[in-house]
């Protein structure tokens, strides 16, 4: 589990295509360097790094470089597959016991990636507008909500929900500093993890619903219930 408060913006300084019969099965190694090594201070093997909001294992380390293995799927469903021999990511440890909540819980997962659509400067502030490839998403993003930008937990500043629906965050000059999406610009791909509370109360409110069609009381029946023996309560006094 992560925080969404990016540590350090690292630098991948090599790629390596695995064979099937490797251990990452026919995935891709990366080596990422640079600040990197600013976050392997108490580094393990085996150890979680959020890499661009993807949780990838540590496979080997050093004081300034680590590697991880990416598989297929992971390549599918995130911006990774795109990283070339220079290119900058976020990086963030697992959180610890003692680990400040200034974000959000994020758990490193990706739901899809979006585009950029548009990069619109606001004083010394910078409004970046996404587009899902899975416009699914939008029912768990809301305004002034959380939603994880390649790692980074950011604040919805408006969305428009619909087929070609979209959401917009704002970078503050500290942030933009901070994380890979300022220097990325219109035509771009980023990682996107959705708040996973919005699912867990999506999946509790189905589930209310289908017990409800089982012959339980409808959630809106025990609403206009309480609601009448309130008034009536009222009355009687």
């Amino acid at each position: 589990m992560f925080t969404g408060l990016v540590e350090a913006i690292g630098t991948v300084s090599a790629l390596e295509e695995l064979d099937q019969t490797s251990s990452g099965g026919g995935g891709t190694s990366l080596t990422i360097a640079g600040a990197a090594k600013d976050i392997l201070g108490d580094a393990h093997l085996g150890d979680s790094i959020s890499v661009n909001g993807t949780c990838l294992t540590v496979t080997e380390f050093d004081k300034e470089w680590f590697k991880v293995g990416v598989a297929p799927e992971t390549l599918r469903r995130t911006n990774l597959g795109s990283l070339e021999q220079g290119s900058q990511v976020n990086l963030e440890r697992a959180v610890s016991a003692d680990t400040r909540m200034g974000g959000h819980f994020v758990q490193g997962h990706v739901d899809t990636i979006a585009s950029i659509q548009s990069v619109t400067p606001d004083g010394n502030a910078l409004t970046f507008r996404f587009r899902p490839r899975d416009p699914a998403v939008l029912r768990y993003i809301v305004e002034k909500g959380y939603v994880t930008i390649d790692g980074a937990s950011l604040t919805v500043t408006k969305v428009q929900d619909g087929p070609e629906g979209w959401w917009e965050v704002m970078l503050i000059a500290y942030t933009q500093e901070k994380v890979v999406t300022a220097s990325k610009s219109a035509g771009d791909h980023v990682n996107v993890e959705v708040d996973q509370v919005g699912k867990y109360v999506e999946k509790s409110v189905a589930g209310y619903f289908e017990d409800s069609a089982k012959g339980e009381f409808a959630i809106l029946e025990k609403m206009v219930s309480r609601l009448v023996d309130e008034k009536l309560q009222a009355l009687a006094k």
